[in-house]
């Protein structure tokens, strides 16, 4: 393992030996990465050049691979002396505000151009299917138009796209490229889990999309439905306006890729688990329960954590 700060005079200091506890924390659910330190009291305290600072480089490997390439953003001291350290990677510097109209782009083309008006480092950017027609943000946070820009390439095309920082690099990859062949289950490096089937959100069997035609001045509808979902649950509707400029093929398109994806129990775990650096929220890998057959699940969110020699992650999983 190696943990390096680095500070505003260039100082590089390797912190592996005073770092108690380090806790890395990712989710898809469009928010930076996180990396929680706590430093404990040592001689490297007594160097007089030695010092950590808000914006200083944080660095962290472990098991041969480079896990977080961050900045420092919060720094806590107490009467024990340790140091807590929150660190973020650089999505966090998309929590800002910006406006864009854009017209026929794709969700990698959109995350290119917020990042170079920026000046935030990519890296992989792995092609989006589906351009979007239209795309008109005022005062919008930057994180949010990227996350509606990604989540455009499933509702249209089907793909789900995984938008995360790789090692100080704004990376966008598909479902291919996040699978890991990585097997829970019970007596399988997994130690606990819960499990959750539900209907109560995010799930629906009625599909309402719409736009208005600028031509006749009219609303037009295109519904998709399966009606025995709907004996079985009831009406359970999504009301959704399409892309005015969109072609009809298009529209029900979009709504069949809708009801393919809602049309369902949300299934979710919950799982404790011996740690694999590996693993990162939006990677997919393999879970074996008595409670259904092996199957891939979605990560999440994904915490792992590092004390006392111990490492153990913390994973929401979701079938998709």
């Amino acid at each position: 393992m190696k943990l390096l700060v680095k500070n505003k005079d260039g100082l590089l200091w390797d912190i592996s030996a005073i770092a108690a506890d380090i806790t890395w924390k990712t989710s898809r659910s469009g928010k930076p990465a996180t990396l929680e330190i706590t430093l404990v009291d040592s001689g490297i305290y007594q160097h007089p050049r030695f010092s950590i600072g808000n914006g200083d480089i944080v660095q962290f490997s472990k098991d041969g691979r480079d896990i977080f390439y961050g900045f420092v953003f919060t720094i806590a001291t107490g009467a024990d002396r340790e140091i807590k350290l929150t660190a973020y990677d650089q999505i966090r510097y998309l929590l800002g505000n910006g406006s864009y109209v854009l017209q026929n782009v794709t969700a990698n083309e959109v995350i290119a151009k917020i990042a170079q008006d920026y000046g935030l480092q990519t890296g992989v950017l792995d092609e989006a299917q589906y351009r979007i027609p239209s795309l008109i943000e005022d005062n919008k946070k930057l994180l949010d138009i990227i996350m509606g820009a990604v989540g455009s390439e499933l509702q249209n095309s089907g793909q789900l796209l995984a938008f995360y920082d790789d090692f100080g690099k704004l990376t966008l990859r598909n479902m291919q490229s996040m699978l890991l062949n990585v097997v829970l289950g019970a007596g399988r490096y997994l130690y606990d889990y819960s499990l959750k089937r539900s209907i109560d959100e995010d799930t629906y069997n009625s599909i309402f999309l719409y736009r208005d035609n600028e031509g006749t001045g009219k609303r037009e509808f295109y519904p998709v439905t399966d009606k025995e979902n709907v004996a079985r649950w009831g009406i359970l509707q999504l009301y959704q306006k399409a892309d005015d400029k969109a072609a009809v093929a298009q529209i029900r398109e979009k709504a069949d890729n809708l009801l393919k994806l809602h049309n369902r129990e949300k299934l979710s775990l919950t799982v404790q688990a011996i740690g694999d650096m590996r693993v990162r929220a939006g990677n997919f890998i393999y879970v074996l329960l008595d409670e259904f057959e092996t199957q891939q699940f979605l990560v999440d969110e994904c915490s792992h954590k590092i004390s006392g020699g111990e490492h153990t992650m913390s994973l929401t999983i979701k079938v998709v």
